[in-house]
């Protein structure tokens, strides 16, 4: 049930309670939908309307985004997938139906819809925010209520603009101090997640806080939003700040003028009051975060890079136990190793996570003059970041290094748009998931930041990045 609003509120309150249309006896919300995101793998949703023969309620709150399924090569003259093609056009005909405005693959503006979002000023503080991708909680970085929802929960939306929701508990995760140099929003990411486990915020609205967290760019604080998902959480959010509005002041659909400064006003003021209370709060200390890889198939398998694959007869708990077994069997590994010592077959840098222009910075700051012992590919996130990188000279250091450069779009991340990593090979990677299969079948993926995987892909093996970044940043 909605909180008094006399009562101090949390940030996750303000937004949910400003957008409650009605309320049920035993305990979901209605809730209105500010912003509804769809991508060619939402088509499922579409069919439904057409079967009941319903039309788009809002279709100026919905906006389409080519994105899962697109290959990031070879694809000025079409598609030759016939699925991919397939799907990709009936995202176009089903955005041309209902007057819904596309970002589709001739469009300058294409990318990956968790990027695009943000840099069009679509993502708003205090909005609501739904897409068909569990990563959704990405846009929570501008304090917006954002989350994934199913194919059904899609068709739902479209129809209605709204969503039944039960409202999740509330908890704070605190940054506190100054982060070394050469870490960042990715080890922060996954050191919590390490140390709370993939459930360890399940049902829970995560509030990220903290002077860490508050020295972050929005690229940062879009990374942490972003694997909220991967520690169990329902979504993330950091309050507005100097830094949110300076990033979003002349975004294309951003408001502008004198509304624009009313709505800074507005957006500060979400932040929650000094004596809210959470259901749960983590404090921890940014300065003893160091870089971080996996070393298992989920994002809980994480250690600092100076540590060593963790030995499942010396754990005290035979579930943690078990998974730690299965694990290093598929990763090819055993306990005791240390993480430097194991090779890679290629590397990746992409995804919704870590693609955007302050990502292929970090990497190109340790690639610059040195080269590649594995093969890889770079993604950006979007069309504008890849043009961006053009003119800032990034795509030659990566080429030069030895890595690709293609289209934008979630690429080698999800595995089904023609990038993948060959069975049994082991990839760095940018990305969000390692599960078994994730970016191939019988792929083994280690997630890192972009400096770690551009430090990877120099070695051929897991390294430290803070080396190769001394005096470059």
């Amino acid at each position: 049930m909605p909180y008094p609003r006399s009562a101090p509120r949390t940030l996750f309150e303000k937004v949910w309670d400003q957008h409650v249309v009605a309320s049920r006896d035993d305990g979901p919300d209605l809730l209105f939908i500010d912003r509804h995101l769809v991508h060619e793998g939402s088509h499922h949703a579409f069919a439904k309307l057409r079967e009941k023969g319903l039309p788009v309620a809002r279709p100026d709150l919905t906006f389409g985004v080519a994105d899962h399924y697109v290959p990031t090569r070879n694809r000025s003259g079409g598609l030759a997938d016939a699925g991919v093609r397939r799907m990709v056009d009936q995202l176009s005909e089903n955005a041309r139906a209902h007057g819904i405005r596309l970002f589709g693959l001739d469009d300058p503006r294409q990318g990956i819809v968790h990027v695009v979002g943000p840099e069009q000023g679509l993502t708003l503080p205090g909005l609501t925010i739904v897409c068909g991708d569990s990563h959704t909680s990405t846009h929570g970085a501008f304090g917006a209520m954002a989350f994934g929802i199913g194919a059904s929960d899609v068709a739902h939306v479209l129809a209605t603009q709204t969503l039944w929701q039960k409202r999740p508990r509330r908890m704070r995760i605190a940054f506190e101090g100054e982060l070394m140099p050469g870490v960042g929003a990715k080890d922060m990411a996954l050191s919590w997640i390490a140390r709370l486990g993939a459930d360890g915020a399940r049902g829970h609205a995560i509030e990220y806080a903290g002077s860490a967290v508050r020295a972050l760019s929005m690229e940062g604080r879009l990374t942490l939003c972003n694997l909220s998902i991967e520690g169990g959480g329902r979504l993330g959010m950091i309050a507005p700040d100097e830094t949110t509005i300076r990033y979003l002041e002349g975004r294309p659909f951003a408001p502008t003028g004198d509304l624009f400064a009313r709505a800074a006003e507005d957006w500060l003021a979400l932040a929650s009051d000094g004596s809210a209370a959470f259901d749960r709060e983590i404090v921890l200390a940014a300065g003893e975060i160091a870089p971080v890889v996996t070393w298992g198939t989920s994002p809980e398998d994480a250690l600092p890079i100076t540590g060593e694959t963790p030995d499942p007869g010396r754990m005290a708990d035979e579930g943690r136990a078990a998974h730690a077994r299965e694990a290093l069997a598929y990763m090819g590994l055993v306990p005791g190793r240390p993480l430097t010592e194991i090779a890679v077959d290629r590397v990746f840098i992409g995804s919704c996570t870590n693609s955007r222009i302050e990502d292929l910075r970090a990497a190109a700051a340790v690639l610059a003059g040195r080269k590649a012992r594995v093969p890889g590919l770079v993604s950006p996130g979007s069309s504008l970041v890849k043009r961006q990188a053009e003119e800032e000279g990034l795509d030659r250091i990566f080429v030069e290094a030895g890595l690709e450069w293609v289209e934008s779009g979630c690429s080698m991340c999800v595995g089904m748009n023609g990038d993948i990593v060959a069975p049994g090979e082991r990839c760095a990677s940018t990305t969000n998931r390692n599960f078994k299969g994730r970016q191939g079948p019988g792929a083994r993926t280690h997630l890192m930041s972009p400096a770690m995987v551009a430090a990877a892909a120099i070695e051929g093996r897991l390294a430290d990045a803070r080396p190769y970044l001394e005096g470059r940043i």
